[in-house]
């Protein structure tokens, strides 16, 4: 099960700084690409907003 991150997203980048297999791109909101991610939740501990969520 891949994290998601949600309508929250703040775009700040501090999530795709510490995905350790570089499963986040960015955008207007950023987007975790559920084929690369390995469900570690670095980034979910990351997110100053609790935007980012297992799906």
């Amino acid at each position: 099960m891949a994290y998601v991150i949600g309508e929250d997203c703040i775009a700040c980048g501090s999530c795709a700084d510490q995905c350790p297999v570089e499963a986040i791109s960015e955008g207007s909101i950023y987007v975790i690409d559920e084929d690369l991610c390995t469900d570690c939740g670095s980034c979910a501990d990351q997110c100053p907003v609790g935007a980012i969520s297992e799906d």
